[in-house]
């Protein structure tokens, strides 16, 4: 089915195919700045920074990587928020043909040496306020320098006040050294002309198919995996999505909400942006009334974000009352969108006066993220949608090549050029998701379970390792939490099986409930007997827990393990829970 490609009509006028120079990530952002020259690149905390300033200090920061001894090849650990630093950063490695490795701002001592030694980097960049846990592990993990930066000077003044009057007064003092660098001070410096490497004088002296960036695999996975990027595959989701999504217009902006360290806020929030001319509103961290106070200033085109953030946004009283009509692409992706969720924020989009939907994506780190968009003319219930342009998903029967009929679920499997070079020094882990089919076209196979109907729409059904075996029958948690979440009262369920004797398991839901409702007994028999109408009796939850916030991962998915380590005991307490 999937060599016809039936979905191609509905690529709402985007070609089938793109043109993808030939030119690293840095190449297409240095080519698109001589293009466009007059267009803003970033704006941080109100203070806006022009292409050309962005591109010198670009330049600058590659030449001070190359002086202090980082070359080409080498991994360098960013641990940044959404700030200036993060976009300098990951084109100044670029062009000088290191790779930087993001991760999450919140990650504790241990993980960073562990990331740090999975990828064998010697350097990282870090903010001021992260540095306590850097030092901790400094030599632990091997680090021959860390760079430090601070978010103070590149704010406004007013910000800056509040900064050094709140957050600013808990960040402690930074012992610089040899081996502690200053961020400030490094891109301020004087660079000697003659010290600059000569391969730095090229154009674009690193290949379209180099590596240009290793992410973490997480959030459901128990041990992350380092996931190898090209320029490439980075270049071609940023056009892929470009295409599909707006397209972004000159001096259009993306409120750059998505954290760097996540394939979809580097890729799309930022660089999509970057090299299509548009501003990216740069936002280190996520609250409802301050993106809401965002949008009302900047009146941005687009923003992508996870399934939690617009459920935040839509119950948000002050998100409600703004106008949203700037909006041209708002995308979802890093987890399933429910359709609860989905029509609370068009409805709220509708009353801004926006004549577009929330779009929902599929994805995975392993292919950046998004390799598969709802169309802007179609939307279908529970479909995540076609296959962007160049790529080509199908759905076969889990552990063969062998493609199932329409509607009939089985193993999610994507080919085209966002699909990863491999695992960082696995090729084990490699080689059992990457095989080449009869087809002779290279395919990523996801473990994700779903189906294509007829006309080339996908449907996520569910994580193939997410199953709960009840008396040795197979539940998808999934098709249980869309039942839940139709309940008048439910604003988000997690469904997780709980050990039973004679069972294996049974199926636990927790519940998340909407303003204005109470979890009492009679509520919980309320939605259980609402389940009795759609789910088959092995499938329905036995209990049913009520929380006041849902355990997140550092993605923004819901961290169904973290419910279930609750079960078990192994996490002592959960204040937010009731009986």
């Amino acid at each position: 089915m999937y060599e016809k490609q039936p979905w191609l009509k509905y690529l709402d006028g985007s070609p089938a195919s793109l043109d993808y120079p030939d030119l690293s990530v840095y190449g297409m952002f240095e080519k698109n700045c001589r293009e466009c020259p007059d267009a803003d690149a970033l704006i941080f905390f109100g203070v806006k920074t022009p292409r050309p300033l962005l591109h010198e200090k670009i330049l600058r920061m590659s030449r001070k990587f190359a002086q202090i001894g980082i070359k080409k090849g080498d991994t360098v650990i960013v641990c940044l928020p959404n700030a200036p630093q993060a976009v300098v950063s990951f084109y100044a490695l670029n062009r000088l043909g290191a790779i930087p490795a993001p991760i999450h701002p919140l990650s504790a001592a241990p993980e960073i040496e562990s990331y740090a030694k999975l990828v064998s980097a010697k350097t990282a960049i870090t903010l001021d306020g992260f540095f306590p846990r850097f030092a901790e592990i400094q030599n632990a993990a091997g680090f021959e320098r860390i760079i430090v930066c601070s978010l103070k000077p590149e704010m406004g003044l007013l910000t800056k006040i509040g900064f050094s009057l709140g957050t600013g007064r808990r960040i402690k003092k930074v012992p610089y050294s040899e081996a502690v660098l200053n961020w400030a001070e490094l891109e301020s410096g004087q660079t000697p002309s003659g010290e600059e490497p000569t391969e730095l004088e090229r154009p674009d002296p690193i290949a379209a198919d180099e590596m240009a960036l290793i992410l973490f695999s997480g959030g459901s996975t128990a041990l992350p995996k380092a996931i190898m990027l090209s320029n490439r595959n980075c270049n071609a989701l940023a056009m892929q999505m470009n295409a599909l999504g707006g397209p972004a217009l000159h001096g259009d902006k993306m409120l750059s909400i998505l954290p760097v360290f996540h394939g979809f806020g580097l890729a799309v929030g930022i660089h999509s942006m970057l090299i299509h001319s548009g501003t990216c509103i740069l936002v280190p961290k996520f609250r409802a009334d301050t993106l809401a106070a965002l949008i009302k200033k900047h009146r941005p085109q687009f923003m992508a974000g996870v399934p939690t953030l617009y459920d935040a946004l839509a119950a948000d009283k002050k998100f409600g009352k703004i106008p949203l009509a700037s909006f041209k692409g708002l995308f979802c992706g890093g987890d399933s969108l429910s359709p609860e969720i989905k029509k609370r924020f068009d409805a709220v989009l509708q009353k801004g006066g926006s004549k577009i939907m929330l779009r929902e994506g599929y994805g995975l780190t392993e292919s950046v993220t998004a390799c598969a968009i709802v169309p802007r003319s179609e939307y279908r219930e529970r479909s995540f949608g076609v296959p962007c342009p160049d790529n080509w998903l199908k759905v076969v029967k889990p552990g063969t090549e062998e493609e199932c009929q329409a509607m009939e679920d089985g193993e999610i499997c994507v080919s085209g050029p966002t699909v990863m070079l491999g695992y960082y020094n696995d090729p084990g882990a490699t080689a059992e998701v990457l095989k080449k089919h009869k087809d002779s076209r290279l395919w990523l196979h996801t473990e994700d379970i779903g189906c294509m109907d007829a006309d080339g729409f996908f449907y996520f059904k569910q994580r193939s390792k997410r199953i709960i075996k009840t008396s040795g029958i197979a539940v998808y948690p999934s098709h249980i939490e869309d039942v839940l979440n139709k309940h008048p009262a439910v604003r988000m369920a997690c469904a997780i099986g709980v050990p039973h004797e004679s069972r294996g398991e049974d199926p636990k839901a927790y519940i998340m409930l909407k303003e204005g409702y109470k979890g009492t007994e009679e509520l919980k028999q309320d939605i259980i007997e609402n389940c009795k109408n759609h789910l088959m009796p092995y499938s329905r939850p036995r209990s049913i827990e009520f929380i006041d916030e849902m355990p997140m991962t550092r993605v923004g998915k819901v961290s169904f393990r973290e419910l279930e380590e609750i079960e078990r005991g192994k996490t002592a307490g959960f204040s937010n829970a009731q009986s």
